[in-house]
């Protein structure tokens, strides 16, 4: 019995690691020239993002352990997130916990007591709602502290976005240690993606990239065979499929398979300037840029949610997010030369870097016809919004359905 993997992205990955341990042989079929999906390293090694993961991320980082890449990822503000509100010019560090809000220096802007009820009735299980007009008598607090966590979580405007995908995410950090902040010391590439890889083929998995599937065969009722177009794999009859590719290619594979309706944007900033360390991670309100992740090898900034900056010419929008970075930078102390003249800069924009996570009813992709194939990607996870944890997560259900039939 082989398990064949459509796409080689974080799901597909997660996929082939719970299927091997359960000793089952895995080949991964990537269309592009590398695996990793969104979180790819871009051609020069770089990470494309400045990804973070929580303690509350408890498969992802479990994941990383299995692979033997968590020591790749540090915690860079252990003291509290850094954040320069450009508004007012105000720097600051907020916690990331409600629990250490006690301490006045590590409150967000607009903390109060009811505040915080208003942000917690949003963890209760009610009928789903824009998160923005639910917060609307607090709009400091939206501001400085649920929009930043909206658009980071969500990758939706918080006027748009889904209580009910924001509900899963809070409560889920209640447990210890499931606010720390974590990110790649080196990047995406180096720190979870090429572990992957070398731990799954350690374990036995055949990966082979630039191959997009044309064409699912399907003959009595199952999956017989994968078209790749100059070459078919058929499959024998114990052989099943885990097709773990973004919400566009499935719905080509499969016309009939319900996917997303509207996407949202990411745009990703990567400047060519060392500094001497260490990583750091910071936050910008009122500001085109959102997160900054500086590392020894180069900085990189990431707009959420960006429309407007998706649709901006990178003459502009370069020079405009390196002028409020090393604003932060400078209000900080960060190490190294920070200089008026923007370095070189290389934009990345994923137009449709995940599903807007709107009000409504969670999709979940039907039952399929097909009992030797199965469904993943962090789009088919009905609770979390489409995030790493939720892409680790899809991949090991569909893996359990297929180890089931």
């Amino acid at each position: 019995m082989t398990i064949h993997i459509i796409g080689a992205g974080v799901a597909g990955l997660a996929g082939a690691l719970a299927l091997l341990e359960a000793g089952r042989p895995v080949a991964l079929h990537e269309a592009s020239p590398q695996a990793g999906g969104r979180c790819r390293a871009l051609p020069d090694g770089t990470d494309n993002g400045t990804h973070a993961l929580i303690g509350a991320n408890r498969a992802a980082l479990a994941f990383l352990a299995t692979i033997g890449a968590r020591e790749g990822w540090v915690e860079p503000e252990p003291a509290g997130l850094p954040v320069l509100d450009l508004r007012d010019g105000r720097a600051f560090r907020v916690a990331l916990s409600p629990l250490a809000w006690g301490n006045a220096a590590l409150r967000p802007p607009g903390f109060s007591a009811g505040a915080l009820l208003a942000l917690a009735k949003l963890a209760l299980p009610l009928p789903d709602r824009a998160i923005g007009p639910a917060l609307a008598a607090h709009p400091e607090f939206l501001r400085g502290f649920v929009d930043p966590l909206v658009v980071a979580a969500l990758n939706t405007p918080v006027e748009e976005a889904s209580a009910r995908r924001l509900g899963a995410v809070l409560r889920r950090l209640g447990g210890k240690g499931a606010t720390r902040l974590f990110v790649a010391r080196h990047g995406l590439g180096p720190d979870l993606v090429a572990p992957a890889v070398a731990a799954l083929r350690t374990r036995g998995a055949t990966l082979r990239t630039g191959a997009r599937l044309r064409r699912l065969v399907t003959q009595g009722g199952r999956v017989a065979a994968l078209d790749f177009g100059e070459d078919a794999i058929a499959l024998g009859p114990e052989d099943a499929v885990l097709l773990a590719t973004p919400p566009w290619e499935s719905q080509r594979l499969l016309p009939h398979l319900e996917t997303p309706s509207s996407y949202a944007p990411i745009v990703n900033l990567h400047y060519a300037h060392r500094t001497p360390g260490p990583v750091r991670f910071l936050g910008l309100l009122d500001a085109l840029c959102q997160w900054v992740l500086v590392r020894p090898e180069g900085v990189s900034v990431t707009v959420s949610a960006g429309d407007a900056a998706a649709r901006e010419e990178q003459e502009s929008l370069a020079p405009r997010a390196w002028a409020e970075l090393r604003r932060a930078a400078l209000a900080f102390g960060l190490k190294g030369e920070w200089p008026e003249a923007p370095p070189p800069c290389r934009v990345v924009k994923e137009r449709r870097a995940t599903p807007r996570h709107l009000p409504g009813p969670a999709l979940r992709p039907p039952p399929l016809p097909l009992p030797n194939l199965a469904l993943a990607g962090d789009w088919t996870e009905p609770v979390l919004p489409a995030t790493i944890e939720a892409a680790v997560l899809s991949g090991q259900a569909a893996a359990r359905a297929l180890l089931r039939r």
